[in-house]
């Protein structure tokens, strides 16, 4: 086995995490040794050889601890590569303003970054997710929106080591 891959990633309500976790699994079918936490629980970067990081989308942008991950560890992550995930449930379409409006989301991190792979993931929202951000009358009427596509989740990781060079 190599030295070992991280995936680092910022959730709000789980689908994050648990888009992290299906990357980590194809890695690890693939052969690659794979760490996965939560980006406040990193503290050094210095034993692997390619980062993964995820993030929620919260008002147009990455949330903000994955950005202050990046910007911590901006140093160490321009030594090796590093692939970008990011997971929302607005812009979906594959029209320019969907496209254009995906791309903002990274605008805090691409000036600090050179990463070798993007993807953008669509996520889930349900009824827990909203009580926390709607008054609770209105959070039970809100269904279960499940957007994640697993098959281009897993193809995406199955690619990925040829992107990192590894």
């Amino acid at each position: 086995m190599s030295a070992p891959v991280l995936i680092a990633y910022a959730t709000r309500f789980d689908s994050t995490r648990e888009i992290a976790g299906a990357v980590a699994t194809t890695l690890r079918e693939c052969g690659l040794e794979v760490d996965i936490q939560p980006v406040q629980e990193v503290h050094t970067l210095d034993s692997y050889q390619a980062v993964l990081i995820g993030s929620a989308v919260n008002n147009g942008s990455w949330l903000t601890e994955a950005i202050d991950f990046v910007k911590t560890n901006q140093q160490a992550l321009n030594r090796i590569p590093v692939a970008l995930f990011t997971v929302h449930i607005t812009n979906l379409g594959n029209d320019k303003k969907s496209q254009r409006n995906r791309l903002a989301y990274l605008n805090a991190i691409r000036p600090l970054l050179q990463p070798v792979a993007e993807v953008f993931f669509a996520g889930r929202f349900d009824r827990h997710s909203a009580a926390l951000l709607l008054p609770g009358w209105l959070a039970r009427f809100i269904p279960t929106l499940d957007f994640r596509k697993w098959k281009k989740i897993r193809a995406w990781a199955d690619n990925l080591a040829a992107d990192l060079q590894l």
